[in-house]
């Protein structure tokens, strides 16, 4: 057997495949090994790790056990690849060897923590060889043969290759069972019709081991190399791991923590749970897609479009294993080269998201426990009464009768329908939860959406052609089955008749990983491969079933064993789908489970966050990893949803939350209010300062989402998306960006009156006074009083704004207010697009205006590159300029002089 840690220029069986028809060659491999880098450090790694081992054994007296085999030794811990990971289980050298793989004790760690793993794979364990590689219209196919069975059953002997150079950043690898057809995500990808013409990229194979090495041309950066360890590929165990070139790992949600994940013996688990906002576990989205910067800043992303139950292991080698239990092993490597780049390639795979309604990016408030439709009514009364900015309100499950959904509390709600006629009066919207858990119990002929939903066979069903019945809010429930088409007819049903007694004009779709009261159904869940496979990743409840249905559930498409991932995301499909039906304008739906391409339908809330200051700074790594994953309409509960706020977190979080592009105010039964109305005078005009602050950035905001839905743009990103080179930024997560032009860094932490944030290199302006910094890339302390939020634009930019209003539709009809963020050149650029903020499809079909902002040479110029008549109500009020370094002697608008002024505060200064 070949040798997993390196490739020499002894080893004859590999090819390289770079351009077009060339045929496979002979390669070296002298350059493909990232674990040893010259013999000196192969030796050293050897030696070191031999004395390790023999000093740990005679301080312990020898509790290491026997001495193991020289191959073993010769494995570094950093890159020991585990063979045993089955948790809960104590790995003995027996059962370690029983798998023919090496086993050296480390010391204990503290409970909870992973570590270097006692089991790992030899150098030699046995893999697949690939046994031939032909040329294809579009790469390669080729032929993959396992001659000894693996440890885990119904291993797969032979698997097809398929390599496709689809563009020339983007390769798609693709590993399946040869023989039989398998389980494969039903997502809609794009399918290219030529082979790329000049990759960026270069890609290798190992033969025997067969292995991926997949490299940079212009860098020669080894992105992957899949030889580290071997490629296991049974039925319900597929495993396959790489090098990694560096250790800034971002991405592969959805999991609470930094941004930047840590490769110390960290395992992710990708299983969609109910659970609250937890480190180290499992959450309600998987996002199995990672961006990593390369040193020198270049990036790169992979995608494995896989839905089912998921770990991937993360070492300090740098290394990655991604570990599935279904499916297959299909693969997109984005190449970027910048992280920017990277995302808009992976969204040109899983589609870009969503044009939002304009009143979707407003403020929203929400609460579980207004008790009655006439308290929620009081509560939009006390915010128009202090003229506090307001599009949406909302109502958790207490509007429903006996917390059915489709259904309203006739005797707490019954003034529901006024009330949103109301807030249409006012320019208001009025958004409400649906669970997709539908009550069972209530007599046969009362209840149509289950009696229907039954007759039809719309509902998930047991082993035995059943609706598996769980239990949720309303009692024991059945649970609709969104994969199939006939479910998304019924659901639309059910809203239109809901709609014509409360019209309401988005939708909150919650409990959708499915959230399940109990393990499986009322009945358990039956013996099989299913509920009970070979191996479980490290799932919260170590259970696929725990707090959810039984993986064994029969779904239209599949098992749910295949579609778990999926549920939230073929709801939010026919959520939107029937919203447009009804309303015949821009869906709005907000849902807590998502998949890949979820940005096409719904945005997302991090869930059921604590009122903890620990929480309001986890809630930005959150929605900037959202940001990669596509799903730009994102944003924690404000104050907190559990537990009971203090004024002062609850200050700090509405500015904090102004800017995350989906905002709302959430909160739980049973605590105190946290809407702003009920606070103190000074707090509630610093909420609603900071949010006419977010209405006066509206234009800039509706922009930023028009390029994330035309190109895949970000919107809220990290600091190292616009500067990359910047090493500094890489770790960053308690400040944020909107856009390239925005920089926010809010107070994160309790009885403080300044902030220290990271200032990239270059010019600065205070978004409020217009004053100067001027950065060298360094972390400054900035004033910050519990009424101010630090915001900063970055030189070169221009912002389109607006006069607030306390109601986007009343910002609308306001003036432009243009900010022109000089550069050291005295250059600036700045883009408007404008439609009438609801209509469907107004880019594709034309009714849009879209304005370009330019300055150069003391000439401020805007360009009308498309117009519609819905521009035509839009004037522009003022021009502020930052950065003018004298005063002018006079203003020319089209030729003719107009009054100005000028204010001598553009010199640099820090605070």
């Amino acid at each position: 057997m070949k040798s997993y840690q390196k490739l020499t220029t002894a080893q004859p069986a590999a090819c390289r495949v770079e351009e077009e028809g060339a045929a496979p060659m002979p390669s070296s491999h002298g350059k493909l090994a990232p674990w040893w880098v010259g013999s000196g450090l192969l030796v050293a790694a050897v030696l070191l790790s031999t004395i390790t081992v023999w000093v740990l054994r005679q301080v312990s007296g020898g509790w290491l056990g026997p001495t193991p085999p020289p191959k073993c030794l010769l494995v570094p811990e950093s890159h020991r690849f585990d063979c045993y990971p089955e948790r809960h289980v104590v790995v003995t050298q027996e059962l370690c060897e029983s798998r023919g793989c090496c086993f050296i004790q480390s010391p204990p760690l503290a409970e909870g923590k992973q570590g270097v793993p006692w089991c790992f794979y030899p150098p030699d364990f046995p893999s697949y060889t690939l046994e031939s590689l032909n040329q294809t219209a579009l790469g390669m196919v080729g032929l993959l043969v396992r001659r000894e069975k693996a440890y885990y059953p119904r291993d797969i002997e032979k698997l097809r290759l398929d390599v496709e150079f689809e563009t020339d950043t983007r390769l798609h690898i693709k590993i399946t069972d040869a023989a039989n057809p398998r389980y494969e995500v039903p997502l809609d990808v794009p399918r290219v019709m030529k082979r790329a013409e000049n990759p960026i990229y270069s890609l290798n194979f190992s033969w025997d081991p067969f292995g991926v090495l997949l490299q940079r041309k212009a860098t020669g950066t080894v992105l992957l190399n899949t030889t580290v360890a071997p490629l296991i590929f049974a039925d319900q165990f597929l495993q396959i791991s790489t090098s990694l070139p560096s250790k800034f790992l971002y991405g592969l949600g959805e999991h609470r923590g930094s941004l930047l994940h840590s490769l110390d013996w960290n395992t992710l688990t990708l299983w969609a749970r109910d659970v609250p906002p937890t480190e180290s576990l499992n959450l309600y989205g998987a996002h199995p897609f990672y961006l990593l910067i390369e040193e020198g800043g270049n990036a790169h992303g992979v995608f494995l479009l896989n839905s089912n139950a998921m770990e991937v292991a993360l070492q300090p080698a740098p290394g990655l294993t991604w570990r599935t239990i279904g499916g297959v092993l299909d693969f997109y490597i984005f190449l970027g080269p910048n992280p920017n780049m990277v995302i808009q390639q992976y969204q040109q795979v899983i589609g870009f998201p969503a044009m939002p309604p304009i009143w979707a990016l407003g403020f929203h408030l929400c609460r579980w426990g207004y008790g009655s439709s006439n308290e929620t009514w009081q509560t939009v009364r006390a915010m128009r009464n202090y003229q506090i900015p307001q599009d949406g309100q909302w109502n958790d499950i207490d509007y429903m009768d006996g917390y059915r959904d489709f259904t309203v509390d006739s005797q707490k709600f019954a003034s529901l329908p006024s009330l949103v006629e109301d807030l249409h009066k006012h320019g208001q919207h009025y958004v409400m939860i649906l669970d997709p858990g539908i009550s069972s119990t209530s007599p046969q002929g009362s209840y149509w959406p289950f009696d229907e939903g039954l007759r039809r066979g719309l509902f998930l069903n047991t082993t035995q052609g059943k609706p598996l019945i769980g239990q949720v809010w309303p009692g024991f429930t059945a649970f609709a089955d969104f994969s199939n088409p006939g479910t998304h007819q019924w659901w639309l049903e059910n809203l239109q008749h809901f709609h014509a007694h409360v019209p309401f004009d988005g939708l909150w779709i919650d409990m959708n990983e499915p959230s399940n009261f109990m393990d499986g159904s009322e009945a358990g869940c039956p013996p099989g491969e299913f509920d009970n496979p070979p191996y479980t990743p490290a799932v919260l409840g170590d259970s696929l079933s725990a707090k959810t249905v039984c993986a064994s559930a029969r779904q239209k498409v599949s098992v749910h064993y295949n579609l778990h991932n999926l549920y939230g995301l073929m709801e939010a499909k026919a959520t939107a789908s029937a919203l447009i039906k009804i309303r015949g304008k821009r869906p709005f739906v907000i849902s807590r489970s998502t998949f890949p391409s979820q940005g096409r339908y719904s945005g997302h809330w991090l869930g059921d966050n604590r009122s903890q200051w620990k929480d309001m700074s986890y809630s930005i790594p959150g929605l900037l990893s959202f940001s990669l994953f596509g799903i730009p309409l994102v944003g924690a509960d404000i104050c907190g949803f559990s537990g009971s706020t203090s004024e002062e977190l609850c200050t700090r979080w509405m500015q904090l939350g102004a800017f995350y592009p989906f905002a709302r105010n959430h909160n739980t039964q049973n605590e105190k209010a946290q809407e702003p109305a009920v606070f103190s005078p000074a707090a509630r005009t610093a909420m609603k300062d900071v949010l006419l602050t977010r209405y006066s950035l509206l234009p800039f905001l509706y922009t930023l989402f028009h390029r994330a839905h035309l190109q895949g743009d970000t919107v809220a990103r990290p600091l190292f998306f616009e500067f990359p080179w910047d090493v500094a930024t890489w770790e960053l997560d308690r400040q944020f960006l909107w856009g390239r032009s925005l920089l926010v860094t809010p107070v994160l932490e309790p009885g403080v009156d300044s902030v220290t944030g990271y200032v990239p290199q270059g010019t600065w302006y205070d978004f409020y006074t217009g004053s100067s910094v001027n950065s060298s890339g360094e972390m400054l302390k900035m004033s910050a009083p519990l009424e101010h939020l630090n915001l900063h634009i970055w030189e070169g930019s221009i912002l389109p704004t607006q006069k607030p209003g306390t109601t986007t539709e009343l910002t609308r009809g306001n003036p432009l207010r243009l900010i022109v963020a000089l550069s050291s050149h005295a250059t600036a650029w700045g883009d408007l697009f404008w439609d009438d903020g609801e209509s469907l499809d107004t880019f594709e079909k034309g009714n849009y205006s879209y304005v370009v902002f330019n300055v150069t040479e003391n000439i401020f110029t805007s360009t009308v590159l498309h117009a519609s008549t819905e521009a035509t109500k839009v004037t522009v009020g003022t021009l502020s300029i930052f950065g003018v370094q004298k005063p002018p002697s006079k203003v020319l608008l089209n030729g003719r002089e107009k009054p100005f002024s000028y204010l001598d505060n553009q010199g640099s200064h820090r605070e």
